[in-house]
């Protein structure tokens, strides 16, 4: 692959238009995982001021069949794995594919914490896919959309092995996965976030998206990122906001809404900045026509999608969208 004709495109365009930038910052790359983010800290943290949640843990269903730990794309040798889930059982007609990006921060959180919503929803009839990706500990931005364009790209070229329709692919995430699901679904096969290997001629476009309480723009108002915060974005970009505020624009998918941004749907807690941008992002899908949906829980902690009493709701939710958009 060469990557690195792809970055140096990339950081030439933005040095070039952001002048008297501060260095970029590699010192959140540690090369170790940071696995502070897991269902049970959520729920420790969350449990506080909702004592009637409980954990959505992993089904154990007889019509659910499960691949795990396949190579989607390999970068030097780091391997990346993804986990698919396929109901067997259901009809032979070609299916809709679900792509699941799990959040943390771009820094943390694990695909596994998506297994369950992966479970459910195969269980619907869905082939659901869980990736993981390099976090910012590994590689800073734009290589975790590398490799989740790699997934799409994966998906579509395997179509035929999982009994896919490629014209209904759908990505989906949450939190930093909801982000980053926007965020492919706003670029797809824009040049400038894309590579030239892991079945690089095949199209990256999905055909919808599900953005569970991931911010839709850095810079926006409501954004909870601050100009001089070291946060999660921070570590990721290597700039703050205020030493590169291009950068944090150009990473935001509000930036990238077209006439060929797929159908939308955003499911949301009570926690504004968790979706900053949302209703403008929905304002510029109904300037070009494009279908989109909100389910919000106005009493709902950021990963409400981890538990009951939001998680059931949410599966229904996301089927009910999809059944709409692709009327089957």
């Amino acid at each position: 692959m060469n990557l690195k004709v792809s970055l140096f495109a990339f950081f030439a365009f933005t040095v070039f238009v952001c002048k008297n930038i501060a260095a970029q910052s590699f010192e959140g790359i540690t090369g170790i995982r940071d696995t502070s983010f897991t269902v049970a800290s959520a729920y420790a943290k969350d449990v506080k001021d909702h004592p009637q949640i409980k954990i959505v843990k992993e089904f154990d269903l007889e019509t659910v069949k499960e691949q795990r730990d396949i190579t989607y794309c390999s970068w030097g040798e780091r391997e990346l794995k993804l986990d698919v889930f396929k109901n067997d059982t259901s009809s032979s007609s070609l299916k809709t594919a679900i792509i699941i990006i799990h959040g943390g921060g771009w820094r943390t959180g694990h695909r596994s914490q998506h297994h369950p919503l992966a479970q459910q929803l195969a269980n619907r009839g869905y082939v659901c896919f869980t990736p993981e990706y390099r976090l910012s500990t590994e590689a800073l931005f734009p290589s975790a959309i590398y490799d989740l364009k790699a997934v799409i790209r994966w998906v579509r070229a395997n179509a035929e092995t999982y009994n896919i329709d490629p014209e209904k692919i759908v990505v989906s995430g949450f939190s930093a996965g909801g982000e980053l699901a926007a965020f492919l679904g706003t670029t797809a096969n824009k040049a400038i976030f894309e590579n030239d290997g892991c079945f690089s001629e095949v199209s990256s476009h999905v055909n919808a998206i599900i953005d569970i309480d991931g911010t839709l723009s850095f810079i926006h108002p409501d954004s909870g990122e601050k100009n001089e915060n070291i946060s999660a974005a921070t570590h990721w970009f290597g700039y703050n906001k205020k030493e590169n505020p291009l950068l944090w624009k150009l990473a935001s998918p509000l930036t990238h809404v077209n006439s060929k941004t797929p159908p939308s749907l955003f499911i949301n807690s009570s926690v504004s900045h968790m979706h900053a941008g949302r209703d403008d992002f929905i304002e510029m899908l109904r300037n070009y026509n494009i279908y989109s949906e909100v389910i919000s829980f106005e009493t709902a902690p950021h990963s409400f999608i981890l538990y009951h009493p939001w998680f059931e709701p949410s599966v229904n939710g996301i089927d009910n969208f999809l059944q709409r958009v692709f009327q089957f």
